[in-house]
């Protein structure tokens, strides 16, 4: 369903984009930004063709899809019938209404006859979620789990950056990591078709069977069923499952994935997608104890000890994390500060079975502390670990800033990265970057990278600086550039502007792309940055002049921008001059 959500939204985005354009002239009272969900829903489950009305798929959008999908049902109640009708009218005053569909007058008299029904569909949506947040306020007054990370928010978004290893690195001590090997020996002994029993997955004798395939201890003869006493093999068998290595085949068989016993797999990529599907299993590191108030209070001990990790920078001394989470878990539940050492002295240290799973997972190491007299344990996070926990950050709707270690970070990476951050900060970030290599290397790897997509104008632009920077180093890296068309514009700028004495000067197609490549950044950000770039070429017949040639310039974005100039620029002739070039675009295109 997300693919076909996807492929409709992009279908109908240049349409939409017409008709935000062409709303504020001629539909004022309208909010254009409301059609948006009703014209999905009708592309997805009333009509293929988007431009093809009838009056019964009103009723159908407006009663039946849009109350249980619609995020502000109040506004939606006040205004989506207003902003449909000024969608309809757009459709067929601009003759996009296909042929077949109901006139517009009848479509219009169908709205206006199901808005009162509309009005009390959002009124119940409205009172629906009124009784869901007084839920949630209720929900609210409980305790935050020990594993939450949202306390944690407003801590990590002021975390100095942080630098992830690369993922070749990554991936290598992923291998080693040994639950991952034991899941998949217990998946290979499992074998294809295994019968597994309603109480207990296993019987007695498999237990001991399995036990020895992934190399764990048979627990001494005690009271109760064998399968009570080994905790430590459920866990990697539900580990087996979020892995992948181990799958059901029906009600009461499961078999080993085709592709487990490979594992280590030879492919970076696939061994890092193993890893990540594996930290579902985080929380199997929590303390499991037969008195259910004290498990339930120690639940998400594994989750909190990584959060606390992260935010000392990735190591701390194991004696502080520990009296910090008996601190925490005093705080978060009734049973107090007796509840940590109540499990210490009945089940042994709370943290134990948290180390061995972390450590297990390859995502912590223990050590002790060289600059201590006392010779202090402490525990850190690995490079594996640190890529976790940002994973479950991410998971919890939370940013930290993470990047690309400086040594490792590719000349892609880094334009990516400096296209979204300020000025000075990605100033810092291209000079140490540069600090690893010789300027003339430097200018020929962003320049390769800028290469790589035409489309993207931006990073081009970026790429384009920073080698600007570089000076005469760069001129080897320009003259290359000069065979690549969406380069040559910058690379014969930089080069005229070095005194290059051999080098061409730049042509006019040079300095249309160039305000091309301007044009594509600057409607990015917005209508009026847009129309603001096109006052900055100068009045309205010196763009009018420019606009009767420049659609000869083969850019990837030239008909979008003609045709974005047409809709916004408030000069009728250059609207008239930019319709007439993207006529022109099109046709040359179409030959």
């Amino acid at each position: 369903m997300t693919d076909r959500i996807e492929a409709a939204a992009a279908e109908l985005r240049p349409l939409l984009q017409e008709f935000i354009l062409w709303a504020p002239d001629n539909a004022p009272d309208s909010d254009p930004d409301l059609v948006g969900p009703a014209a999905l829903w009708h592309r997805l489950s009333v009509r293929d063709d988007v431009c093809l009305w009838k009056r019964g798929d009103l009723r159908t959008i407006l009663l039946e899809r849009l109350p249980k999908v619609v995020e502000d049902p109040d506004e939606a109640a006040d205004n989506m019938v207003p902003a449909l009708r000024a969608y309809l009218t757009f459709l067929s005053t601009t003759g996009r209404l296909s042929k077949g569909s109901d006139s517009l007058d009848a479509l219009v008299k169908e709205l206006d006859a199901l808005e009162d029904e509309f009005v009390d569909a959002m009124e119940d949506v409205i009172a629906d979620r009124d009784w869901d947040e007084d839920d949630e306020l209720d929900e609210e007054g409980e305790p935050e789990g020990l594993g939450d990370f949202e306390p944690f928010a407003e801590a990590l978004a002021e975390l100095p950056t942080i630098r992830l290893r690369p993922d070749e690195e990554l991936a290598a001590a992923a291998r080693d990591v040994p639950l991952i090997a034991r899941a998949r020996d217990l998946a290979v002994w499992v074998g294809a078709g295994r019968k597994v029993g309603e109480e207990w997955l296993l019987g007695d004798e498999e237990i001991v069977e399995a036990l020895a395939a992934v190399g764990l201890p048979r627990p001494a003869d005690g009271e109760g069923p064998l399968a009570q006493r080994v905790p430590e093999l459920w866990n990697l068998w539900n580990h087996a499952v979020d892995l992948e290595f181990l799958t059901p085949d029906g009600r009461d068989t499961v078999s080993v994935a085709e592709d487990a016993a490979a594992w280590p797999f030879d492919d970076d990529e696939d061994v890092l997608d193993v890893w990540i599907h594996g930290l579902s299993s985080i929380d199997y590191g929590d303390p499991e104890l037969d008195d259910e108030d004290l498990a339930e209070v120690l639940a998400g001990l594994t989750r909190a000890l990584l959060i606390r990790l992260l935010l000392a920078g990735g190591a701390r001394p194991l004696d502080g994390l520990r009296e910090e989470l008996a601190e925490a878990v005093a705080e978060l539940d009734d049973l107090g500060a007796d509840a940590w050492a109540d499990a210490a002295e009945r089940y042994g240290d709370p943290l134990a079975p948290v180390l061995d799973w972390l450590t297990g997972y390859g995502m912590i190491e223990r050590h002790r502390e060289d600059d201590t007299d006392d010779d202090t344990e402490a525990v850190r996070l690995t490079p594996l670990g640190v890529e976790g926990v940002l994973h479950l950050t991410d998971e919890s709707g939370i940013e930290v800033d993470a990047r690309p270690s400086i040594d490792s970070m590719t000349a892609a990476e880094l334009l990516a990265i400096c296209a979204d951050l300020p000025e000075e900060d990605a100033d810092a970030e291209f000079a140490a970057w540069l600090e690893l290599r010789e300027p003339p290397q430097a200018a020929e790897e962003l320049l390769e990278a800028a290469a790589e997509d035409e489309a993207d104008a931006l990073v081009r632009v970026q790429a384009a600086s920073m080698v600007g920077s570089l000076g005469e180093a760069a001129v080897p890296a320009w003259k290359a550039a000069l065979s690549e068309p969406s380069l040559r514009p910058y690379a014969a700028t930089h080069l005229a502007q070095l005194g290059v004495a051999d080098a061409d000067e730049p042509t006019q197609a040079d300095t249309h792309w160039l305000i091309l490549d301007m044009w594509t950044i600057s409607a990015g950000l917005g209508r009026s940055e847009f129309v603001g770039s096109l006052h900055d070429i100068g009045p309205a017949p010196q763009l009018v002049s420019l606009l009767d040639v420049i659609w000869k310039v083969p850019h990837p974005h030239v008909t979008d921008l003609l045709e974005a100039i047409a809709d916004a620029h408030p000069d009728k002739q250059v609207s008239k001059a930019a319709k007439r070039a993207l006529f022109k675009a099109r046709s040359a295109a179409a030959r």
